[in-house]
């Protein structure tokens, strides 16, 4: 490990130590609703999840790379990718035209496109150099192909697709969301079902931004406050955020231009255990614990995904 990618995991590990739960006023508290666990055996950490087919789920582990296929009806998860070393598995999401598996690759500077229906590698991808430490964060699916954030750099990566993944491009951003300046920038990243607008995520500055895909220009969405934010869901005018050390995830009312939104109510459980990403099933929402309480990298003897009501 370099002296850079020493002092950027020393300062997400300060982020780790020093980010206290937090509770956003002026919100409606859901009661907590029943839920349902489902371990993934033999995972050493966990942070991302994706939606499969019917009720089908695939989760990461994190600083191994593995990826999980559970089922939420069955309440059952099994290794299903052993990824070669050196990979990690942070956001990902699932393409069920193709029945690709696209996977954000963390500190490693990369990202990797899993064919599940093989369980076989696809492509991968050298987006940035492991020594200047990157964070490629979260994944986010277009008809064009899949934008990828970097939490310590103000650009996204662009990878196109074409009957099969192609070549990467960047893209620069302006306006907010090219602020660089805490510890954590942009996290979780999704997009409009035309594909003509990304919302990304600030965790430092708990802030929902829109971008242009064409220019990288991007603008705040207003009215909306969530702290510790990391994977975000859209589905029509409702985007769900998972606040990580807030072991919370709020749900979002947005105005049809994007330009404001405000928090409808909050989701809590006594199970989330420092929830990071969640896929959306219907009703439920499926959430993965991280565990970064217990540390950076995270300890903890299992890892879960919890089913909340959403």
């Amino acid at each position: 490990m370099t002296a850079n990618q020493r002092t950027t995991r020393t300062r997400l590990a300060t982020i780790v130590a020093l980010v206290a739960a937090l509770a956003l006023p002026g919100t409606a508290a859901v009661a907590e609703p029943a839920s349902d666990v489902i371990v993934l055996p033999g995972a050493t950490s966990a942070e991302g999840i994706a939606r499969g087919y019917g009720s089908t789920f695939f989760a990461g582990d994190l600083f191994a790379g593995d990826i999980f296929r559970g089922d939420i009806q069955e309440g059952t998860a099994a290794l299903f990718i052993d990824a070669p070393d050196g990979r990690q598995a942070v956001g990902m999401t699932f393409d069920g035209s193709t029945g690709l598996l696209w996977v954000a690759g963390g500190f490693t500077g990369q990202a990797y496109v899993y064919d599940t229906r093989t369980a076989t590698t696809v492509a991968a991808y050298q987006f940035a150099d492991p020594a200047i430490g990157p964070l490629v964060n979260d994944v986010a699916l277009t008809n064009e192909g899949a934008w990828f954030t970097n939490t310590t750099a103000p650009v996204l990566y662009f990878v196109a697709f074409d009957a099969e993944p192609g070549t990467f491009e960047t893209l620069s951003l302006s306006g907010p969301a090219a602020d660089t300046s805490k510890d954590f920038n942009n996290n979780g990243i999704v997009a409009t079902p035309d594909g003509g607008t990304l919302i990304v995520v600030h965790s430092g500055n708990g802030e929902l931004y829109t971008v242009d895909p064409t220019t990288g220009e991007s603008a705040l969405i207003e009215g909306v406050s969530v702290p510790n934010v990391d994977g975000i869901v859209l589905r029509g005018k409702w985007l769900w955020a998972v606040q990580n050390f807030s072991n919370q995830i709020s749900a979002v009312r947005l105005k049809p231009d994007l330009s404001s939104g405000r928090i409808d109510h909050v989701i809590t459980s006594s199970r989330f255990h420092i929830p990071a990403t969640a896929a959306l099933f219907g009703s439920r929402l499926a959430v993965v614990n991280a565990h970064f309480d217990t540390g950076f990298p995270p300890t903890a003897e299992e890892y879960e995904v919890v089913i909340v009501e959403n």
